[in-house]
């Protein structure tokens, strides 16, 4: 009976397609355009497009692994049943105290986007990133169904206001900036592949809460699905718009996605780029500390970490200590 329960407070289809889409689709996009023309100019779509191909395999074997075993360990329990404890503790150990460094870092990248949009300075940033972390800490401080309600609706948000941006920016659109398409060479679109991995990377992150989804076996795949069309149109959608419409100034730009709704909405450009950027910027983090969490108190439990991080431990419930810690 506790066992039916909980998986009728687990996540579906909907609230888990918001946590995997924050997972991916993160702040990279805010920068990454303009860097990856700079380097190869309009051929850099086809570097995005083949990064997209290549990470559905590598996508759906996370989504398989975790359908097998929705364990919190994630990919530290995958490590284990492969080559043993001792891998496992490294593999948990590389990823759970990656998150101390890894999610200021992002929260600093969308803080310098607000304040840009704001017009505010080094002060306003970190204070914008300080207020992304404690509202990510915050929504999973009360419950994975809450934080994936949260992240859901800031989803459709985010691609209904980018989707607005580029259909309105789409009259000053001009077919001669794609010209010259590949200026530095097609081995170019190489590096920007590389440059641009991480901007599809963040699948891993998601094995942690397999556990907490109401249908592991129905829903995870179809998950993985509804992410990658809605990253695809997103990420494609956006880079082309951007090289459509902004041409040459492209490459020189800090803040391509800002210029990009200036063109389209005047002056509520900037009040809107905030809340792009807050938005990319919460979803991954939010998603992170989900799953680090989870992951913390499955390491803790199995003797890798102090046994005071596995409370909270399994379906359901809250392992706040497993990020107190660090928080």
């Amino acid at each position: 009976m506790k066992t039916n329960s909980i998986k009728q407070a687990g996540l579906g289809l909907f609230r888990a397609t918001g946590i995997y889409v924050g997972a991916i689709l993160g702040s990279g996009i805010l920068v990454l355009p303009a860097i990856a023309a700079k380097e190869a100019g309009p051929a850099s779509l086809l570097a995005w497009t083949l990064l997209l191909v290549f990470c559905t395999p590598v996508a759906f074997s996370f989504a398989e692994m975790s359908r097998q075993q929705p364990d919190a360990g994630g990919i530290a329990h995958f490590v284990t049943r492969a080559y043993g404890r001792r891998a496992s503790a490294v593999a948990g150990y590389l990823f759970y105290f990656a998150i101390p460094f890894g999610a200021p870092a992002t929260a600093l990248i969308g803080g310098n986007y607000i304040a840009h949009a704001l017009g505010g300075g080094r002060g306003t940033a970190l204070v914008a990133a300080a207020l992304l972390l404690a509202a990510a800490f915050a929504s999973n401080a009360v419950g994975i169904r809450m934080s994936s309600g949260i992240q859901l609706v800031l989803m459709v948000l985010l691609v209904g206001l980018l989707a607005l941006a580029i259909a309105l920016a789409a009259p000053f659109a001009r077919a001669e900036n794609f010209e010259p398409f590949a200026p530095h060479g097609y081995w170019a679109v190489g590096g920007v592949a590389s440059l641009l991995f991480f901007c599809f990377a963040g699948w891993e992150a998601v094995t942690h809460i397999a556990g907490e989804f109401r249908h592991p076996d129905r829903d995870l795949k179809r998950a993985t699905w509804l992410t990658l069309i809605v990253v695809g149109v997103v990420y494609l959608g956006v880079v082309s718009a951007s090289l459509a419409v902004l041409g040459p100034a492209l490459p020189g730009s800090d803040v391509p996605i800002a210029q990009l709704l200036e063109k389209g909405l005047g002056g509520l450009a900037a009040p809107l780029t905030a809340v792009a950027a807050a938005v990319l910027t919460f979803g991954p983090v939010n998603t992170f500390v989900a799953g680090a969490s989870r992951l913390g108190a499955s390491l803790a439990s199995d003797g890798v970490l102090p046994r005071l991080l596995a409370r909270g431990a399994g379906p359901g419930r809250c392992p706040r200590p497993a990020w107190h810690c660090w928080a």
